[in-house]
């Protein structure tokens, strides 16, 4: 037998030199084979008692799966599972499912043979990229396909590969893109679809389809802006750069308005300012200090204490001034006198007998020292009652103020300002001169002011990040530098920082400027990744204003027309047009060769082609046969390979899901629903037919003909209409009360009320109405029926009109629809009335109750009403 084995491998060449010496079990659902293989593709499962190894091929297996040695495997708890690269199966259940993970698995081998190495899904692109591939065969998971270079072309591969010689350009094959196609819609160049169908996206990009830059990112591959920058032109088609520098210690840092924020947190305001009444720092004006139009805080005038937010009228002189009476925001000092009563001219002041001179310091003073000016001389200002000297820029000694000219003060700067300056300062500059020399965190310098950002056609200088400098005369606008453009002149457009006549290719025209396309596009109308004109080689399909890797696994991408064409009917896949350019089959009993699908010929095995591999199972596995016969040579004997797995009777129901539940309910209440308005609807016509039956018996409602009618109307007395009346209301009670004693008997009790059939139908005469009618009117009172004797005062008499309504067959405590008197709560007359009543005789006149006397001494009288 061994020579017959060895002449065998020589047969089948070197794919399977290495094959196992001892015979194994190949199996898939439906059907294994004992033989000798070397493919490890799948899970090897292994138990006591089972004298070889099985190896499950890629697919799903259950309790019930044939054969039965499948059936023990799955149900015995000592079996144990070793998988290939890229299976996991860590324990053995049913349903048990043999897949590979989300990737591809590669095999020195053809058949899926040999050490495999799987290569999972990647996190971060790999377009652009080229890894040489040595394998002979390759196995891929569901939604995962791989892209290939082979003599310059480009193949995307959609199914496992049994042997990769039968691909077009093989051997000399590279590998190029690896990516799950289970992302709807597809994910951007830069993202990586994932299997659960979510788009990964590298640092720096977002979006649903990871197509653009979060914020602080930019450009094609989205990097960070540059540290310390808190803004820069980001965004994918950004370029980086920084237009505003970072604010260190901003005022608010410290509730702070016009101050520095120092480093232990406090605020240190600038000259003129003081802390508000809400609490916050800087935000009013100090003491001697008022708010002008500028939202600067300025000295008040010589001599004035305090004066008014807006206006700086005065409010209160120091001591020695009185207000001008031509100009309110001024106070002049009163005019030094000796006691003889002259006045001392300016440089002088009054020491009681005569005028003395003033300080060299003072123009006018009060007094001889440097402290006593009223007005500072020699090119002095005041500042804090004392005369200060000013530097050639006009700023105060050891101060951050400005000498002003017109008040003869130190003067604060501008709210925004730290320092100030007036260059070349002389008696004749004036404050509207004045320049900033430093700013506020979070402002910058522009001419000499201090302002919230750079006006247009300058740029904050990246050299002290305070200064605005003006752009080149070739830029509109400009950022980083002056010849950096953001936007040009002379009706040029930006490009990349330079001003060009045409924008260049990968740019689109936006607002004077040359903005780069997305990078999934060549060519583009917009800045959007769906806004493609033309594509990269690396997505070369356009679909919908995109640019996509591949086309659709049916479909091959044409270069000539750069567009998708369909595969041949035959092909699941392929590489070109016609049946010879096929990757994969699309029919279960085709094989490729060589580019084609040809007829499986799966020597009699009842599986045919494995789905997912494109292979049969017969071709895996090598079943020896003696030399120069067709004789199977003996094998060792493993038990149920071609016995039906065992059968269960027991039949499982069918699970109804949530919405078959609720649409029978629906359809339940529904039927409920037409069955009572049937029934109801049923029940009306039959109480009608019965209603009309008893009618037509006592010969109630007949109308006779319209002349007699007429007749009747115009001969009969009132007499004879009352009369009428009252027989029509006694009809129509006793019909009532005959409805309701058959209703009664259907409920199986008697009726509270005498029958119809008990008391005959009064006929009614002229005479026996008025008879009636005398009888209302001259019976006795409930007093005398109770007392038996007649009233010492006169009765009380209510006339009767007609006849007295009909009463209903409720009782006067329960009756609900009556008039508001049959509504009303008895009295207490009434209550105790009732108590005496005796029950209806048989054969008494219907309806007629008699009150029996009884005593009503002192023993009962606390309760009738009649002795209170």
């Amino acid at each position: 037998m061994l020579p017959s084995l060895l002449a065998l491998f020589a047969l089948f060449g070197a794919s399977f030199a290495n094959a196992q010496a001892n015979s194994s079990v190949v199996c898939v659902a439906g059907q294994c084979i004992q033989g000798f293989t070397n493919t490890t593709i799948g899970t090897t499962l292994s138990a006591p008692g089972v004298a070889s190894d099985i190896l499950l091929l890629p697919g799903q297996y259950s309790s019930t799966t044939n054969p039965q040695l499948i059936h023990q495997l799955l149900t015995s708890s000592s079996t144990k599972a070793f998988s290939s690269p890229g299976f996991n199966a860590s324990s053995v259940s049913s349903p048990f499912n043999v897949a590979l993970e989300p990737g591809l698995a590669l095999y020195p081998q053809s058949l899926y043979s040999g050490s495999a190495q799987f290569v999972s899904l990647p996190t971060t692109p790999v377009s652009n990229s080229s890894t040489p591939l040595s394998a002979s065969s390759i196995a891929l998971s569901a939604d995962v396909w791989i892209a290939v270079t082979a003599a310059g072309n480009r193949l995307v591969i959609w199914d496992s590969v049994p042997d990769v010689a039968q691909l077009p350009g093989a051997p000399s094959l590279a590998l190029t893109d690896v990516q799950s196609n289970a992302c709807s819609p597809q994910c951007a160049g830069a993202g990586v679809c994932s299997a659960s169908g979510q788009c990964t996206c590298p640092t720096g990009f977002t979006g649903a389809s990871c197509e653009a830059c979060a914020a602080g990112f930019f450009g094609p591959t989205c990097s960070a802006c540059p540290a310390g920058c808190t803004t820069c032109d980001d965004g994918i088609s950004g370029s980086g750069r920084c237009l505003s520098a970072p604010v260190v210690n901003p005022p608010s840092g410290c509730n702070c308005l016009n101050g520095e924020c120092g480093s232990n947190g406090q605020c240190t305001c600038n000259a003129g300012w003081t802390t508000a009444d809400n609490g916050t720092a800087c935000a009013k004006c100090a003491t001697g200090f008022f708010l002008d139009t500028n939202g600067d805080c300025s000295v008040c005038q010589l001599g004035c204490s305090e004066c008014a937010d807006g206006s700086g009228i005065c409010v209160s002189c120091k001591q020695g001034f009185t207000q001008d009476a031509n100009d309110r925001t001024k106070c002049d000092a009163v005019q030094s006198v000796t006691s003889s009563g002259v006045a001392c001219p300016d440089g002088s002041f009054s020491n009681g007998t005569a005028c003395t001179q003033c300080s060299p310091s003072c123009s006018t003073c009060s007094g001889p020292t440097s402290n006593d000016c009223i007005v500072c001389g020699n090119g002095q200002f005041s500042l804090g009652g004392n005369c200060v000297p000013t530097n050639s820029d006009g700023v105060c000694q050891g101060s951050s103020m400005i000498a002003n000219n017109n008040k003869h003060e130190c003067d604060s700067c501008p709210a925004k300002c730290t320092s100030c300056q007036i260059p070349n300062f002389n008696v004749a500059s004036t404050i509207n001169q004045l320049q900033c020399t430093g700013c506020l965190p979070g402002f910058v310098l522009s001419q000499g002011q201090c302002v919230a950002s750079c006006p247009s056609g300058t740029f904050l200088s990246p050299t002290d990040n305070l200064t605005c400098t003006a752009c080149s005369s070739a830029c509109g606008t400009c950022a980083g530098a002056a010849n950096f453009c953001l936007t040009c002149a002379n009706n040029q457009l930006a490009s990349a920082g330079k001003c060009v006549a045409s924008c260049p290719a990968n740019t689109f025209t936006s607002s004077s400027s040359c903005i780069t396309c997305h990078p999934d596009c060549a060519t583009c109308s917009g800045a959007s990744f769906n806004q493609c004109s033309s594509c990269p080689p690396n997505l070369p399909v356009l679909t919908n204003g995109r640019c996509l890797p591949t086309c659709s696994q049916t479909q091959f991408f044409d270069k000539t027309s750069s567009t998708c064409q369909s595969c041949d009917a035959s092909c699941s896949s392929c590489s070109g047009s016609g049946p010879s350019n096929c990757l994969a089959c699309s029919s279960s009993s085709s094989v490729l060769r060589g580019g084609t699908c040809t007829a499986e010929n799966c020597n009699g095995t009842t599986t045919g082609v494995i789905p997912g591999l494109g292979v049969c199972l017969s071709e895996l596995v090598i079943v020896p046969q003696a030399s120069g016969t067709s004789t199977p040579v003996p094998l060792p004997s493993i038990t149920g390979i071609d016995t039906p797995a065992a059968q269960t009777t027991r039949t499982t129901g069918h699970v109804l899901a949530w919405w078959e539940i609720l649409l029978m309910a629906l359809g339940c209440a529904f039927i409920f629903l037409v069955f009572m308005m049937l029934w109801r609807r049923r029940m009306r016509r039959k109480r009608a037919q019965q209603t009309a039956a008893f009618a037509a018996a006592k010969n109630i409602g007949a109308r006779g003909t319209w002349t007699g009618r007429l007749l009747r109307f115009f001969t009969r007395s009132p007499l004879r209409r009352e009369q009428e009346q009252a027989l029509k209301m006694t009809k129509m009670r006793n019909a009532e009360e005959e409805r309701h004693l058959r209703e009664m008997e259907k409920l199986g009790g008697p009726s509270p009320l005498p029958s119809y059939y008990r008391v005959p139908v009064p006929r009614y005469t002229d005479d026996d109405v008025e008879a009636q009618q005398q009888q209302r009117m001259s019976v006795g009172s409930v007093y005398s029926q109770l007392t038996g004797m007649p009233r010492r005062v006169p009765e009380p008499r209510q006339p009767v009109r007609g006849v007295e309504p009909m009463a209903s067959r409720f009782s006067w405590t329960t009756a609900g629809s009556g008039s508001s008197s049959q509504r009303r709560s008895p009295t207490e007359a009434q209550k105790y009335a009732s108590a005496f009543k005796k029950p209806e005789s048989p054969e008494g006149e219907r309806g007629t109750y008699w009150l029996e006397p009884t005593r009503t001494g002192s023993s009962d009288g606390s309760r009738n009403p009649f002795r209170k």
